[in-house]
């Protein structure tokens, strides 16, 4: 997503007016989490959440573990599958949590505590989140607040081969044009 702020020079704008423009501005251009278009085809879910509550186990507050996910069977022409993990509501717009790409056609699903390496043994690969760190890092909000934590999966019809450690940019730039369909599952995590 593309945002754009266009000011007229009509009249001045008062120091007011221009704050509340730039904080409009900011909030409506935060970007979806999703490149995909229309709405998900692909059931996304997680035994490990509790409704729609991330467990601390999968935090920034304990063993920081990436939960169990699970998949419907995707397009037959689905040739890998990429993830995404963004907190939506992050102070500065959203922050990338997890990169996963190259995951196998076959796959319908990760264990709990995918390992953090650039390289999985299945040829999967993983990128460097927010924390500068590769694979996943769980939730971490500000003390108080609640966080919404997207996971989008899409199924491709390429193999991305990008090298490990690529950014959340650089994945979604490679799957734009590729993607055959996706899922999302949105869990909440407070501190």
């Amino acid at each position: 997503m593309q945002c754009w702020l266009r000011i007229g020079r009509r009249r001045p704008l008062g120091a007011a007016a221009g704050v509340w423009l730039l904080v409009a501005w900011s909030l409506g251009c935060r970007g979806s989490a999703s490149l995909a278009q229309g709405k998900p085809t692909l059931n996304l879910s997680s035994a490990s959440f509790q409704g729609d509550e991330i467990p601390k186990k999968f935090s920034c507050d304990d063993v920081d573990a990436s939960p169990q996910l699970a998949w419907a069977a995707p397009p037959a022409a689905t040739k890998s599958f990429a993830l995404i993990v963004v907190d939506r509501d992050a102070p500065l717009g959203s922050f990338v949590h997890w990169v996963l790409y190259d995951v196998p056609a076959e796959m319908r699903g990760l264990p709990e505590g995918v390992p953090k390496q650039e390289q999985l043994a299945d040829g999967s690969r993983q990128g460097q989140n927010d924390f500068e760190k590769t694979g996943y890092g769980g939730p971490c909000p500000p003390h108080g607040s609640t966080h919404r934590y997207v996971f989008t999966l899409y199924a491709l019809d390429i193999k991305l081969n990008l090298p490990a450690g690529a950014t959340r940019k650089e994945v979604e730039d490679a799957l734009k044009a590729h993607i055959l369909a996706y899922g999302e599952l949105v869990g909440r995590y407070k501190r």
